[in-house]
């Protein structure tokens, strides 16, 4: 019955593309993985984002797209109080949440559903949060839970956040996926059914396509949103997620046409991806960090001496040339050298396998230790090839006595086991969300993220206090200096192996135009035609 469905759907995504090709009407993406859900509170995930927070929803402020600049959406203007602590936000009036078979609204976007989506994400006597409990670990990452004091409506149209301290981010902050507005009328439904949880699987937002069907690991399907109050943004009638998560078969079905643009090109698929002349290729500079992870709270690897004999250990530019294969640069650092505060100081051990055998046997462990090592499932522009990334440590690692055994799950899965610390050490990575240091040293290395993306479960009141300084700092020069003496105290205490930060390769089919790359690593399809 499987094979029978999967041949199905895989006929119905060839007609899909043929008839796109022929009408432009449908637009189909070949991504990677299945997302965790479809109520972006709740995730930290680039694929979930993906396929519910920019095709379903829109945010107060948005990213413009392509680009790290602001731009209003759901609010038309703001204004910030001259200390900082308070911003009013104007909202746009005439936008229309979705209608579908679940759902059919009796009045437009308003300030209720500002007050509702916030107000469950930052108090734990909200009434939807009691009739839905699960954590919101971006809002907790980024410190905004325990910062928003109160969302407010002042009338229909205006909201005022008031904040316990300044945060320079707060803008960039909420243009994020994570702060998707929902509709208050909607989960009141919901929740007066008991079915609270139904906001997770049939998503109501007023972003610029419909949700129309969903089976995991195999497809998503979205209509155009004729309602969509950025008149002419939405230039296709269907837009398809195939869901496909082999990176090579991905590449096959753009090949044969069978859809239009995919996630996540092999390095070595990239040659012949641009001598093809029915695609095209975009490149940027990425934005990202590609790292292994310890958990400093498993007892072999509280010590940091421990860390870092398993640090210089790998060998980085092995990795680097076999599993990025020229598209990478060693990371020396958890933030992106593109990024302001950039610490150019510091640098990584050499690589030595015999000074790191003597400084484990110091640390108390002249015979080494077993250990686990976890392989992400996926393939990411930060780590293009988990497994064999995976299989290059463990060789180094057998070097020096360590004996890692080599586990991984399904994405959602291994996500969640992470956030839990049930791995010793893991590989992962990061694409920034907005260009401010805090959103990979806050939002990945602070206590507050301890459950969230923080997976090392590092906490350090040094690295705290000035990281949580410099978000509450208007100052630029002085976020700087805080900033670049986190780093410092990051590289002493080594939560990290830092790897590689990643080139990101965009490949598509010359019938694609509209398309940019996200600075971000984000995939929207607003604007985006076939011909």
């Amino acid at each position: 019955m499987k094979t029978m469905t999967r041949a199905l759907l895989a006929a119905g995504l060839i007609a899909g593309a043929q008839l796109a090709h022929a009408a432009g009407g449908t637009l189909i993406y070949c991504s990677e993985a299945s997302p965790e859900g479809f109520d972006n509170a709740q995730y930290t995930g680039g694929n979930s984002f993906d396929a519910s927070g920019h095709p379903l929803y829109n945010r107060l402020v948005e990213f413009e797209q392509g680009s790290t600049k602001l731009q209003p959406g759901l609010a038309e203007s703001w204004t910030v109080s001259p200390d900082g602590k308070v911003y009013t936000f104007k909202l746009r009036k005439g936008v229309k949440f979705h209608t579908t078979e679940n759902f059919k609204p009796t009045r437009d976007f308003n300030a209720d559903d500002v007050v509702l989506s916030f107000d469950r994400m930052v108090n734990k006597n909200n009434a939807f949060r009691k009739a839905y409990p699960v954590e919101f670990p971006y809002a907790s990452d980024t410190g905004l839970d325990a910062n928003i004091v109160s969302v407010e409506k002042v009338d229909p149209t205006t909201v005022r956040f008031t904040l316990k301290e300044p945060d320079a981010d707060l803008l960039a902050k909420i243009a994020m996926p994570f702060a998707s507005v929902l509709s208050a009328e909607y989960v009141g439904q919901l929740m007066a059914a008991g079915k609270a949880g139904d906001i997770n699987q049939k998503p109501v937002g007023t972003g610029p396509f419909v949700l129309k069907r969903y089976q995991k690991d195999a497809q998503i399907r979205y209509a155009a949103n004729k309602d969509y109050w950025k008149k002419g943004a939405v230039k296709v009638d269907n837009l398809v997620y195939a869901i496909t998560t082999d990176p090579s078969v991905r590449y096959q079905k753009m090949k044969a046409g069978e859809c239009q643009i995919m996630s996540y090109p092999k390095p070595t698929d990239l040659a012949g991806m641009k001598a093809d002349p029915k695609l095209k290729m975009m490149t940027s500079q990425g934005f990202n960090i590609g790292y292994l992870s310890y958990n400093v709270e498993k007892p072999q690897l509280k010590n940091p001496a421990v860390r870092k004999a398993l640090d210089m250990a790998i060998n980085r530019k092995a990795i680097i040339d076999a599993v990025y294969q020229g598209q990478g640069i060693e990371a020396s650092n958890p933030i992106p050298p593109t990024l302001w505060s950039y610490n150019k100081s510091l640098k990584n051990p050499a690589f030595d396998p015999v000074k790191a055998k003597a400084a484990l046997a110091k640390a108390g462990y002249p015979n080494g230790f077993e250990i686990t090592l976890w392989a992400m499932p996926v393939q990411r522009p930060y780590n293009p090839n988990a497994k064999l990334m995976a299989e290059m440590i463990q060789a180094d690692w057998a070097k020096i006595g360590v004996k890692a055994k080599i586990q991984s799950y399904e994405w959602g899965e291994y996500l969640k086991r992470m956030k839990n610390g049930e791995h010793d050490t893991g590989l992962i990575g990061w694409t920034g969300d907005y260009a401010s240091p805090d959103n990979f040293l806050g939002v990945l290395l602070t206590c507050e993220a301890v459950g969230g993306s923080n997976y090392a479960r590092y906490c350090s009141k040094e690295f705290d206090q000035l990281v949580l300084a410099a978000r509450k700092s208007t100052n630029l020069a002085e976020r700087t200096k805080l900033y670049a003496k986190a780093q410092e105290v990051f590289k002493r205490d080594m939560p990290w192996s830092t790897i590689a930060h990643s080139t990101v390769n965009q490949p598509m089919r010359k019938e694609v135009n509209g398309f940019k790359i996200s600075p971000f690593g984000d995939y929207t399809f607003q604007n985006v035609s076939v011909k």
